[in-house]
């Protein structure tokens, strides 16, 4: 399974960005999809989550400038940011559980990251 994100760039304060994340592979079903975010010295900290039935939470600082979506196969997560600030700039990671064929049980797999600065 492999995810691959895409969308990051430098963005002006207030500015938007779309981030996009692909699931392929031999993927039976996906779970939550996710995105979490690392700045320079901090830790990894979760974003926003998606599960298969559509809910969708965030975490407190997003404060309902982000949304996350997934396309109708359910393989493409995506995280539409507005209002940016400079404290959203990181590295953002998307992350998926996903059952591949043949097994019972989900695994965590992991993008390779997209940097988002947001400066003027």
């Amino acid at each position: 399974v492999q995810l691959q994100a895409s969308g990051g760039g430098l963005v002006q304060p207030g500015g938007s960005l779309r981030l996009s994340c692909a699931a392929s592979g031999s993927i039976r079903s996906i779970n939550a999809m996710s995105w979490y975010r690392q700045a320079p010295g901090k830790q990894r900290e979760l974003v926003a989550i998606i599960i298969s039935g559509g809910s969708t939470n965030y975490a407190d600082f997003v404060e309902r400038r982000f949304t996350i979506s997934r396309d109708n196969a359910g393989n493409t997560v995506y995280l539409q940011m507005d209002s940016l600030k400079p404290e959203d700039t990181a590295v953002y990671y998307c992350n998926a559980f996903v059952r591949t064929s043949g097994t019972s049980t989900y695994g965590s797999y992991w993008g390779q990251g997209t940097l988002v600065t947001v400066s003027s």
